[in-house]
């Protein structure tokens, strides 16, 4: 079990561009990991914390930001609910890598870090 709490106190001494870099580098690696069947486990593990980055970086974004943070939040619950049909399907698992990289991509935009 992680310590989700030590992990919280980590991440939020950052500031808010440097937050959304780094939820935008876990939705890349879940493109990364995703290609080979053994991470099964560890992508689970980053789609859960990635969720956990949204729910502390949220409140402190401008409100445009935490609506597409929102939007994120929704989409990765959903992969994780149907996670064992999309991991076992590779065409799925595919798009669910492709989409993330997109979300990888919005997000790194809006941090403002490549300005």
């Amino acid at each position: 079990m992680r310590d989700w709490t030590a992990i919280q106190e980590r991440y939020l001494r950052d500031d808010l561009p440097v937050r959304l870099g780094g939820l935008a580098a876990n939705l890349n690696r879940i493109k990364s990991f995703a290609s080979h069947d053994a991470n099964h486990e560890v992508v689970e593990s980053i789609l859960d914390e990635s969720k956990y980055f949204i729910e502390w970086t949220a409140a402190e974004a401008e409100i445009d930001t935490a609506a597409v943070l929102v939007e994120l939040q929704i989409q990765l619950a959903c992969w994780q609910r149907r996670w064992a049909s999309i991991w076992a399907d590779p065409v799925q698992r595919n798009r669910v890598a492709e989409q993330s990289s997109a979300w990888s991509k919005r997000i790194l935009d809006l941090s403002g870090l490549l300005a």
